[in-house]
């Protein structure tokens, strides 16, 4: 490989990193979070349990249910996120479009559990569409691809570098 590929290859590698650096380590430290999210409550409500059984319950008796907590601030269907039914948890986790969810029991409505959820907004983060409209698309899908470009100019540097290597210790060598 010629000397010059290689010199290309490391400032490649150098300018590449610094332009990519914020991003890279919103995406890192977003992904770390969304590794461990059920291990902390504070990032994701821990899933309620109890004996399996299929809802009995109507979609008027979820909405007037989760309209009795205060804190989830849910008065319409509008207000609703999306419904996660568990039949073999027995319950009915309703996700207001604040982040709130509200766990209740499949059966009975009974609330069970009132609990802030950030994990939509860390996977916004993740993904940049929390930053603005075309984040996303625009600036974190070329990071990506800057990264990709990374780790293959890391590769030549890795290849060149254990070759010179291994030159050096033959001549040495056979000296």
């Amino acid at each position: 490989m010629s000397s010059t590929l290689r010199r290309l290859s490391r400032s490649l590698h150098l300018w590449l990193s610094l332009v990519i650096f914020i991003p890279v380590v919103i995406v890192i430290g977003s992904g770390l979070l969304l590794q461990v999210k059920k291990e902390f409550d504070w990032i994701q409500p821990p899933t309620q349990k109890l004996q399996s059984a299929a809802p009995s319950m109507s979609f008027d008796d979820v909405l007037q249910a989760v309209q009795k907590v205060p804190q989830a601030n849910i008065q319409t269907w509008d207000d609703i996120d999306r419904l996660d039914v568990r039949p073999s948890k027995g319950i009915i986790k309703i996700r207001g479009r604040n982040h709130w969810e509200v766990q209740i029991n499949a059966s009975t409505a009974e609330v069970l559990q009132v609990a802030y959820r950030r994990t939509d907004t860390i996977e916004a983060i993740h993904d940049g569409s929390w930053f603005f409209e075309g984040a996303k698309l625009w600036l974190f899908l070329p990071v990506a691809i800057v990264l990709f470009i990374l780790w293959l100019t890391g590769l030549v540097m890795l290849y060149t570098t254990l070759k010179s290597k291994y030159k050096k210790r033959y001549y040495q060598l056979n000296r």
